[in-house]
């Protein structure tokens, strides 16, 4: 299947694989690439990288060489919203566009666990907000057989996309921000700018502010208005802790829609509600969320605006990795917080 030819012999012979090159500090990566026709100018650059010999591939029926299988992996793994990179040392990496990441975590393992095949992703459920790598695959050896591919491909046909994209919809947005300091002109509304700001990076917009003061049948009558003019969401700041005056979950409640929870186990965003009426979600976002730049809105919203409709279940599973770090330096979402 291979024959080991030295290199002062391998004048003419084809690479069959990537040959790296590293420089401690300066440079790693390719010094040849797989299809190079070594020529004699090649000998001491491949004797510098320590390559005496050089290994002239033959192979079987059943067998397939480590790029083309990645490209077998690659092309049966990706789904919408995923372009593939170029081939590089035996890997091909997939790109994401912006949306939502979504990862079919069970069928992921399931072909990390056929023996020599690789397949490694980001988390499930980041934001992605512009296009860049999210997975890369590639198998251990040289040469691999064939059908351990082909056991990937079935898992890929079975299960569906293992690495795909959720685009973001773009939502009319109602905001109604409570709290009679707001209302009556003493202090100015600060929220709206931030919900404004994280809703443009989710491809939605909103449409409408409302101010209504602590009157829990003010907000109520403001929440009804909203979804008849067609708002396709409603979020509501302000008056969502346990004070007396607080009385926006009440008011949520009031209209008849079905809250999905009142409290979510994330620190920052327990004071976090969902609710659905008639299809339209009805969000009510705690304070944190004005000063956070990673809180429970970036947990769930983006989910909700790609057409997710997440339960209570999948929210209570939030408590493991909802406890946020706080760097000094923000890095959400490559940090552990919501994972």
């Amino acid at each position: 299947m291979m024959k080991t030819v030295p290199v002062q012999d391998s004048i003419g012979s084809v690479l069959c694989h990537d040959m790296t090159r590293i420089v401690p500090g300066e440079f790693k990566g390719p010094a040849f690439r797989k299809g190079h026709i070594i020529k004699q100018e090649d000998i001491p650059v491949l004797l510098e990288i320590g390559k005496e010999h050089v290994y002239i591939l033959t192979l079987e029926e059943g067998q397939l060489h480590e790029n083309d299988a990645a490209r077998r992996i690659a092309n049966a793994a990706a789904g919408p919203g995923i372009t593939l990179s170029a081939i590089s040392e035996g890997r091909i990496n997939m790109k994401a566009a912006p949306g939502l990441l979504s990862i079919n975590v069970e069928a992921l393992e399931r072909i990390n666990s056929i023996d020599e095949v690789v397949l490694a992703t980001m988390h499930n459920g980041i934001q992605i907000t512009e296009p860049r790598d999210v997975a890369g695959t590639r198998v251990v050896p040289l040469v691999i057989d064939e059908s351990k591919i082909i056991e990937v491909e079935k898992i890929c046909r079975e299960s569906g996309p293992i690495v795909s994209v959720k685009p973001f919809k773009h939502l009319n947005v109602a905001l109604i921000t409570t709290g009679s300091e707001v209302y009556t002109g003493r202090i100015q509304d600060k929220f709206g700018p931030v919900i404004r700001k994280k809703f443009n990076a989710l491809n939605s917009e909103v449409i409408s502010q409302t101010l209504v003061s602590d009157d829990p049948e003010m907000t109520r009558a403001a929440i009804m208005k909203c979804i008849d003019d067609g708002a396709q969401m409603v979020v509501l700041t302000g008056g969502m802790s346990v004070d007396p005056d607080d009385q926006t979950p009440a008011s949520i409640r009031s209209t008849g829609a079905e809250v999905v929870t009142y409290g979510t186990p994330s620190f920052p965003g327990v004071m976090f509600m969902l609710a659905y009426l008639n299809g339209v979600p009805i969000i009510g976002l705690p304070g944190c969320v004005m000063y956070y730049r990673a809180s429970i809105f970036d947990l769930i919203v983006p989910r909700i605006v790609a057409g997710e409709r997440p339960t209570r279940k999948e929210i209570a599973a939030l408590g493991h990795g909802g406890f946020c770090a706080g760097c000094e330096t923000c890095r959400y979402p490559l940090c552990s917080f919501g994972k």
